[in-house]
Formats: structure tokens, C-alpha cells, sequence
């Protein structure tokens, strides 16, 4: 017979893990385990018991908690999407978010404080947003050199870099724009929860939008810069050439041409531009710095 070693604890709140001995003289029967996707077919004795509120499981690592949806019955056994139960499993708990069903948040002991503590920082989104043209890309590339200078670390989510990778499959219709800044905010919400200062560079012309991204973050750690140049400078400057075929017809919906830009109205920071009078990159940078330095995101 193999040697057991002991039972490993989970990390998750309200989890114990526990040992059952199976009668020597009865067959080993195999047990339900856990994996990403919320079914396993794990062998041996291990029972785990989930003590979990039935209405509500924990949502986001920044301690939020968020309704499950129509959550399982508490019963002796893991809820299954057919309404039976697996024996072995007391009172777990989970739930169905979008499209993915029987799944179940996991805490861990480290957390974004304890991240935090270790870069000497908070984490935070900063949410660079204007027409194509404004400079965004400019003043993120900037802001992430001035902080790393000065020991901090940070990461930047270009709009059209992330189009290369992550969001390759969207186009630019407007239900795929709208998944391009939902999973950008995602991804963004998690390197704040990290405890890197994510710099989110991209047009994001609508709102409600830019507001479902806020949203994602507590404790006001999405700051919002609004790069305002007229349309006059960033069709002067047109670096992609996109104006001009905009112009002339080759591409439709072009943010500023013939699709709106909504102006934030509540934004963190404003940076103006005007005609002949735009600031410098590192201007730019240093005016975002100083909001981050006075709201204690970068720590002594």
C-alpha cells in the first residue's frame, strides 16, 4: 500500500479539508475533487466541506461579494447542474456566472494588500482616454518610464497592441468594441488587484462604457484621464493615416468622423491641448504623477 502523507488545507475561507478512512474490508470508491472548471473525477478519501452562505459567494479578491445567481440548495453533497447531488461533498456552494455553471470562488491568504506591501505601492488603474491622435499611447509610454524610474512598477494595455493578442478576434463593429474595453477592464482590474499601476491606453469613446470599467475597481483606484485635443490637432497629426481614409470613405465608424466621442464628465484629470499649445510628453507624465503621489497610490 502507498504511505499517505497528511491532508493539504485549502486557502479558501470557510474550507477544511478532512480524512475518511474507507473500511479495509469495503472497495476504495472515488471521490469528487475540484478543478477549473468546477467538476473532477480526482481519486481517493478526501471530503471537502465548503461552509458558504447559500445566497452569495465572494467575487472579486478586493473582498466585494456579488449575488451567485440562483444558487444550489445546501445539501449533503455537490449541487449539480441536473439537481442530483454527489455523496461525499457537504454544503458546497456554487454558483453559475454568464455561461460558466458550477463553479466556486477561491480565496487565498495573499491578497492585494499583501502585494501591495511588497512593491511599496497601491495598485490602480489609470485609464488614459481621447480621440486617435491625442497622444495616449505618447503619454502612456511616458507615464510608465517616469514611475519606473522612481521604483515603481507598471504595466501598459495599449488599445492596438491588445488587438495583436488578446482581442485579435473583435473587429471594430460596435458589439466587438464593447467586448474590447469589457475585457481590457478585466484584465486592467486585475493587475490593479496584482498591485501594479496599470496604465489602460484606448479611445474608449462612449461613457457607459469607460463607467462599467470604474465600476470593476473599489476604493476610487480607476483614475480616468481625459487627453482633450481638438479634433483640428489630432487630424493634423493623423499618425496612422486613419483620418484620411475616414475621409475619404475607406473606413466607416471612425471614433470623431462619423461615430460620436463622448467627452468624460467626471473625470480624475484633464490634460489639455490646444492648437499650437500642446504640452510635452513628459509634462503630460509628471501631471499624472503628481495626482498619484497626492492620493498616496505610490508609497514611501
Amino acid at each position: 500500500m502507498l504511505a499517505r502523507g497528511p491532508p493539504r488545507r485549502c486557502s479558501g475561507a470557510g474550507v477544511r479539508w478532512r480524512r475518511q478512512e474507507a473500511p479495509s474490508a469495503m472497495p476504495r470508491v472515488p471521490a469528487v475533487g475540484l478543478g477549473s472548471g468546477g467538476q473532477g473525477g480526482a481519486t481517493g478519501v478526501v471530503k471537502l466541506v465548503a461552509a458558504r452562505p447559500a445566497a452569495t459567494v465572494v467575487a472579486a479578491a478586493a473582498g466585494e461579494r456579488r449575488a451567485a445567481g440562483p444558487p444550489a440548495a445546501a445539501v449533503d453533497g455537490a449541487q449539480l447542474a441536473n439537481g442530483s447531488a454527489v455523496a461525499g461533498i457537504s454544503k458546497l456552494v456554487t454558483s453559475t456566472v454568464g455561461k460558466s455553471t458550477n463553479i466556486l470562488w477561491h480565496d487565498c491568504p495573499i491578497g492585494q494588500n499583501e502585494r501591495q506591501n511588497l512593491l511599496n505601492q497601491k495598485g490602480c488603474v489609470v485609464w488614459i482616454t481621447g480621440l486617435s491622435g491625442s497622444g495616449k499611447s505618447t503619454l502612456a509610454c511616458a507615464l510608465s518610464h517616469e514611475l519606473h524610474s522612481r521604483g515603481h512598477l507598471t504595466y501598459v494595455l495599449d488599445g492596438d497592441n491588445l488587438r495583436h493578442g488578446l482581442n485579435r478576434d473583435l473587429s471594430f463593429k460596435a458589439e466587438d468594441r464593447a467586448e474590447n474595453i469589457r475585457r481590457v477592464g478585466e484584465v486592467a482590474k486585475l493587475f490593479a488587484d496584482a498591485g501594479l499601476i496599470c496604465i489602460a491606453s484606448l479611445i474608449s469613446p462612449y461613457r457607459s462604457e469607460r463607467s462599467t470599467c470604474r465600476s470593476l475597481l473599489p476604493n476610487s483606484s480607476f483614475i480616468e484621464v481625459f487627453l482633450n485635443a481638438p479634433l483640428e490637432v489630432c487630424e493634423a497629426r493623423d499618425p496612422k493615416g486613419l483620418y484620411k481614409l475616414a475621409r475619404a470613405g475607406k473606413i466607416k465608424g471612425f471614433t470623431g468622423i462619423d461615430d460620436p466621442y463622448e467627452p468624460p464628465s467626471d473625470c480624475e484629470i484633464v490634460i489639455q491641448c490646444k492648437i499650437g499649445d500642446c504640452p510635452s510628453p513628459k509634462s503630460m507624465a509628471d501631471q499624472v504623477v503628481s495626482y498619484l503621489e497626492a492620493n498616496g497610490f505610490l508609497e514611501d
